[in-house]
């Protein structure tokens, strides 16, 4: 071989010093998207991480006539439209932006409310996925002394937007930051979440 040539004249290669960094750039610059952080959307970069106590919520409600329904009691549509909002708030404090909601995945009600009654609505994160949200809303009655009792629960999926209504990524959560109960809910969330996108494959 003489200069990248066999000897009976076909040419294999000839490339100079400045011809292989030519090469070497176009190859880096081709991979430069490997390079980058990983964004859905125009949202929030990759590894940015937060509390669960960062985006805790209360809401306070006191219940008017208008929300009562021919029971005497609060409209079930009126307590959804507040775990909806509540939700929201929760959401947006996380990721910092926009969201929508995906799917309210549990609505359990245990009790009753009246008019005058003060409601209390608390969110909190349980689990999140790249975009989505899984978020606890617990709603309670709270008497005079301060007492609260429990009436309703529900897990509300929130998920994240940018300006386009692309799904794009949230910060991740501290996940050594967490207390014993809320290591427990962010398991049970895990699988909440596993058992939603498998309904989702088989069409439910």
């Amino acid at each position: 071989y003489v200069d990248g040539f066999a000897l009976k004249g076909t040419p294999l290669f000839s490339y100079s010093y400045y011809d292989m960094n030519s090469v070497y750039r176009k190859f880096w610059n081709r991979a430069a998207h490997w390079r980058r952080p990983v964004l859905l959307g125009k949202g929030n970069i990759m590894g940015k991480t937060k509390r669960i106590s960062d985006s805790y919520t209360e809401q306070v409600y006191v219940i008017r006539s208008s929300q009562i329904n021919g029971y005497g009691r609060l409209f079930g549509g009126q307590l959804m439209q507040w775990i909806d909002e509540t939700a929201g708030v929760v959401g947006r404090r996380h990721c910092e932006g926009t969201v929508t909601t995906a799917a309210i995945d549990t609505l359990n009600f245990k009790g009753p409310a009246y008019q005058n009654d003060m409601l209390v609505l608390v969110g909190r994160i349980t689990y999140i996925g790249r975009s989505s949200m899984e978020i606890r809303i617990d709603t309670y009655v709270e008497n005079s002394d301060g007492l609260r009792r429990s009436i309703n629960r529900a897990y509300v999926v929130m998920v994240a937007i940018d300006e386009k209504g692309v799904p794009m990524e949230v910060p991740r959560i501290e996940f050594d930051t967490l207390t014993v109960s809320e290591k427990a809910e962010w398991e049970n969330g895990k699988k909440r979440y596993e058992l939603r996108k498998k309904r989702k494959q088989e069409g439910f």
